[in-house]
């Protein structure tokens, strides 16, 4: 089921989320909706996190793939390692619409997570899956892409999505 996705600045945004005890068939639910939520978004999502669509607990959705149906879920996923290459990608947000800016992340990370089968599960993710790990990682944290910025490049990125009447 498609979710309404939360808009900045709603305070869940900013809260970090909880951690998930186990894998149960109502976890199964919610990553099932966050993958069909990030489906439909427009130009098609490659990531999503259960906060921004209200759900405040560490679930994460990925999905870089170019035939898509690849998606990782993720359950309390940690950075464990990332690299000293950097990348640097254009990001963006559902949450505050029609803005972007480019954000620097390491090129590489080895993430820690619980699996779709509630087992513990370390994988390396390279490039723009890296990078949108890293990405949903802030989320869960109870940050937006732009938190990454300097004070300078992110207040004008902000008064650019009011002009535009978001946030």
């Amino acid at each position: 089921m498609i979710r309404p996705i939360l808009q900045w600045p709603d305070p869940r945004l900013s809260r970090p989320a909880a951690p998930v005890e186990t894998i149960t068939d109502e976890i199964r639910a919610h990553w099932a909706d966050m993958i069909d939520t990030m489906e439909a978004m427009p130009g098609q999502g490659v990531g999503l996190a259960a906060p921004q669509i209200g759900v405040m607990l560490r679930l994460a959705v990925v999905d870089c793939s170019d035939s898509r149906g690849q998606a990782v879920r993720m359950a309390n996923p940690e950075i464990v390692a990332s690299s000293s290459a950097l990348n640097a990608h254009d990001e963006a947000s559902p949450c505050l619409p029609g803005v972007w800016a480019e954000i620097t992340r390491p090129a590489r990370v080895t993430v820690r997570f619980l699996n779709d089968s509630g087992q513990p599960e370390e994988r390396a993710f390279a490039e723009l899956w890296a990078t949108s790990v890293q990405h949903q990682i802030d989320h869960l944290d109870g940050r937006m892409y732009f938190d990454n910025l300097s004070r300078l490049k992110r207040d004008r990125l902000l008064k650019k999505a009011a002009k535009l009447g978001r946030g």
